[in-house]
């Protein structure tokens, strides 16, 4: 038997490596009629997420075409997941994670105009494990047991999460909307028109790291805005309609232009503080509006 030539072979191998990489666009399609067989072009996409990811460069983008169910997805590198405007792209999941991200420490993630539904047996809507920063913007998850939105960073990580909705109504066992977990100590977290109704344990659950919430809404729930530990900051938002509007255990609350009213509980401090502005409407709670930890003047 002859072999080739040392540097014939070695050329053939990085013509092969070469082509490998090529097979890999920076942007990619999916379609509710589509195939994962098809390379995910515009002309011949994918089927799934999950079909088209492994022909999507890190960095790329993956965007639908029309409306569809898509699959669930472990994501584990610099990615953009785009269902359009006008149309729902829906990851429709049953005893599983809709989406889990576990990416690189320099990897940022963008999901947009999606639609996750746990249909009552799901674990997690979203949940993030790591990666440098993940984007959330214009979805809907409701059906989920565990969380909407799960945040589990170890590392110091970056979470954006704007014009959201996240309804625990169609599952009585759903946990939290969003839970921002205890080894999450350096994350960072913005929330900006967030929408979480009728969760049945906490709407936004903060136990490490810092967030600044913003125009959000939380109602529904049993309670609205928990914090166990770390920094929140609540601008413009409104928590109403909870059996508990908002509580601190050991972490800090900061509220500035908030309205809580019509919670059974308005305001509990078991520990850490809540301070105010000066310029919130605490009133109409049926049972306890509760005492402030002191008031900051602006400047």
């Amino acid at each position: 038997m002859h072999l080739p030539p040392r540097g014939i072979l070695l050329g053939t191998l990085c013509c092969l490596l070469a082509a490998s990489l090529s097979a890999q666009a920076t942007r990619t399609w999916i379609s509710g009629v589509g195939d994962d067989a098809n390379p995910g072009s515009r002309t011949a996409p994918c089927k799934t997420w999950a079909g088209a990811i492994s022909r999507t460069a890190a960095g790329g983008e993956i965007d639908a075409l029309d409306p569809g169910g898509f699959g669930a997805l472990t994501i584990t590198k610099a990615i953009t997941l785009d269902g359009g405007g006008g149309q729902v792209a829906s990851i429709l999941v049953s005893g599983t994670n809709g989406i889990t991200v576990s990416a690189g420490p320099n990897d940022v993630v963008v999901l947009r105009n999606l639609r996750l539904n746990g249909i009552g047996t799901g674990l997690d809507g979203i949940r993030f494990n790591s990666g440098r920063a993940l984007i959330i913007e214009n979805c809907f998850i409701d059906g989920f047991i565990n969380h909407g939105i799960y945040i589990d960073v170890a590392t110091t990580a970056y979470v954006t999460i704007s014009n959201t909705t996240i309804n625990g109504a169609s599952t009585a066992t759903m946990y939290d909307g969003i839970n921002v977990d205890t080894v999450s100590t350096n994350a960072k977290v913005v929330l900006d028109r967030v929408r979480v109704l009728n969760s049945p344990h906490v709407g936004l659950f903060f136990q490490a790291g810092r967030a600044v919430v913003r125009n959000s809404v939380i109602t529904g729930g049993n309670y609205g805005v928990a914090v166990y530990s770390g920094s929140v900051q609540a601008f413009d938002s409104d928590i109403s309609d909870n059996s508990n509007g908002v509580k601190t255990y050991s972490g800090n609350l900061t509220l500035s232009g908030c309205t809580i009213t019509g919670n059974t509980v308005g305001t509990t401090i078991s520990g850490g503080a809540i301070t105010s502005y000066g310029n919130n409407y605490i009133s109409g709670n049926t049972s306890s509006n509760g005492p402030l930890s002191g008031t900051v003047a602006p400047q």
